[in-house]
């Protein structure tokens, strides 16, 4: 009930990694929101402080963010923010994750091509593919190819 939403435009900073739980399908990316400012001076517009949220995905979400994101993408995340403060090695970490409610690309900045999915279907996604390694969250992974990527299903 008292959950903070928030919506987060940004750039997807890193290629969804997708995988099937116990509690079903489940996705996660990095998202790149970088602040822009008019500066009076050079009277141009300038990048400002980037931050970064790990978004996560549940469920049918899951399957269809890893079927159309790639890094670069411009997209528009709601959901609810969730900071943590850990303790690793002596030094404290803060890490701001965004539960996802919805995603979707940017359309003020780019067209999207729309492919419903069928109520209760999901993608075949990863069924008789190998498990793929956690990519590096600091540097973004090669283009995937067909095969490791998840296709949405299509309503025909």
């Amino acid at each position: 009930m008292n959950e903070t939403m928030v919506c987060a435009v940004g750039n997807v900073a890193t290629q969804p990694v997708y995988r099937e739980l116990a509690s079903g399908a489940s996705a996660r990316f990095r998202l790149a929101v970088t602040t822009r400012y008019w500066d009076r001076e050079k009277s141009t517009w300038t990048d400002g402080h980037t931050n970064f949220f790990t978004v996560w995905a549940n469920r049918q979400l899951a399957t269809n963010t890893a079927a159309s994101l790639n890094v670069g993408d411009p997209v528009v995340v709601q959901g609810r923010l969730k900071v943590r403060t850990e303790v690793r090695e002596g030094q404290s970490w803060t890490s701001a994750d965004v539960d996802a409610v919805s995603i979707g690309h940017d359309l003020a900045r780019g067209t999207s091509a729309f492919r419903r999915t069928k109520l209760g279907e999901t993608a075949a996604v990863g069924v008789g593919a190998p498990q793929q390694p956690e990519p590096s969250w600091e540097t973004p992974p090669a283009e995937p190819t067909a095969q490791q990527r998840p296709e949405p299903a299509v309503v025909t």
